[in-house]
């Protein structure tokens, strides 16, 4: 939901998504990306009814919409007459008041650009021209309702328009409905999320249309795949998959928050990462040039983040823990990175370019022959990722090829051996760094010549 800073429970959607978009990507398939923001809604028309019945200027900095957004929380729960006037805005939002229009304009304004400033600290793919939010369908609301209608699938209940599938019969016989319009008018959530069906399977002519989204919508997006299949809006051969993840914990397994029991913003996170990456360079390489050193926590910092996100099950809840996150040993990122840059220090001392490697690799050592294996493994790694849809599988298969690297390295001589078995030995070690990049590329983690 926009006009409210990006907390770290947006972290595991937007990196995740990204992960799949770049590994769906890398096998040839042409990937649309689709920012799905809450732009739209209930909460936006109790912001902008606080908004315009507040005396005095309300600026559209975010740090001050946050508190301005608790403000109005407050008044919408604790005044019935302030929640009817919310839901009315609602309305003249939906219906295109221009007053109404030009003041939620300011929320989304400054919400973007805040958003576009954590996805480019993240290095995740996304534009401002990704962005699809529940508004760009506002238009076409009335005429899904009115297709529904028309195909026999609406059904009055208690003054909302409603469409009712057999598959959704509870214990008790009852159908969970599946509720389009409100008694007033007002549109929900599946309304915008049926029309989105249609266009990404209509207009997009999508073959798959994935939604990262938190496992707490499972229901609802089975509820709107359904109608969407009923209204023939999503052919059959077109897949509507719904890839779900877990919550992120705080160190009593209980929902990440700060100290004081608050929401973890996204931003102070990563700034958190990169400065605590940057004790730990600064500590072991204190001669380095201070903007090198930066650097370096930057990728180590974020990449970290990253990374411990990605290697877990999607499915799985998971503790955040810096420690872990930042550890040089194990399935993180500073282990990825380190691995990678101690190939690329290895070739600076061989004093060979790497585009200069001329020979057949030699197979004779058993720590040769398990890594030779296991870099042919990458592709069926990247067709598994691409079909399912769990980037975990790609950090466990970057972990084992470099730990069968380091047993390699420590079991057969490199620089020390004599031709052939030296440029072949040197082979092994190109190939293995070409795929930990592309690897670490495709879970949108930069690398490091040096640490």
């Amino acid at each position: 939901n926009l006009a409210k800073e990006m907390h770290i429970g947006h972290l595991r959607s937007t990196v995740i998504g990204d992960a799949i978009a770049r590994v769906l990507e890398f096998s040839g398939h042409e990937v649309v990306r689709h920012n799905h923001v809450g732009d739209w809604g209930t909460q936006f028309g109790m912001l902008i009814a606080h908004l315009d019945t507040s005396t005095g200027s309300v600026s559209t900095e975010l740090a001050d919409l946050e508190v301005f957004y608790q403000s109005a929380r407050q008044r919408f729960d604790q005044d019935a007459a302030f929640a009817d006037l919310s839901r009315e805005y609602v309305v003249k939002l939906q219906s295109g008041d221009p007053h109404v229009q030009q003041m939620w304009q300011q929320f989304i304004d400054e919400s973007l650009a805040h958003g576009q400033r954590i996805y480019d600290a993240l290095g995740v793919d996304l534009k401002p021209e990704d962005v699809q939010g529940e508004s760009a369908y506002n238009d076409d609301l009335p005429r899904v309702v009115e297709d529904l209608r028309d195909k026999g699938l609406l059904v009055e209940s208690n003054g909302a328009q409603c469409v009712f599938l057999e598959e959704f019969k509870n214990k008790d016989g009852q159908i969970t409905p599946v509720i389009v319009q409100k008694s007033d008018g007002g549109y929900l959530y599946a309304t915008s999320d049926l029309a989105a069906v249609r266009y990404r399977a209509g207009a997009l002519a999508a073959d798959r249309i994935l939604y990262i989204v938190d496992a707490r919508q499972s229901f609802h997006l089975q509820q709107v795949f359904a109608v969407a299949r009923a209204a023939g809006y999503a052919p059959a051969t077109t897949a509507l998959e719904h890839h779900e993840f877990g919550a992120i914990l705080g160190a009593d397994n209980r929902p990440f928050k700060t100290r004081a029991g608050g929401v973890v913003k996204l931003m102070d996170v990563l700034e958190e990462g990169v400065a605590r990456a940057f004790a730990q360079v600064s500590e072991k390489n204190p001669d380095m040039d201070e903007a090198e050193r930066r650097q370096i926590a930057r990728v180590i910092g974020i990449g970290s983040i990253k990374y411990m996100e990605l290697s877990f099950n999607r499915t799985s809840d998971y503790v955040f823990d810096w420690d872990k996150m930042l550890a040089l040993d194990g399935n993180t990122a500073p282990y990825m990175l380190y691995s990678y840059a101690r190939i690329k220090s290895m070739f600076r001392r061989a004093g060979v370019a790497e585009d200069a490697l001329d020979g057949a690799i030699i197979i004779g050592e058993r720590a040769e022959n398990a890594l030779a294996i296991k870099l042919l493994q990458f592709p069926e790694v990247v067709v598994a990722v691409a079909r399912q849809c769990y980037p975990h599988m790609l950090c466990n298969y970057l972990y084992e090829l470099a730990d069968a690297f380091m047993k390699f390295y420590e079991q057969c001589p490199v620089l020390r051996a004599d031709e052939p078995v030296r440029t072949s030995r040197l082979l092994l070690a190109l190939l293995t760094a070409r795929i930990v990049r592309q690897g670490l590329d495709l879970l949108g983690i930069e690398t490091l010549e040096r640490m």
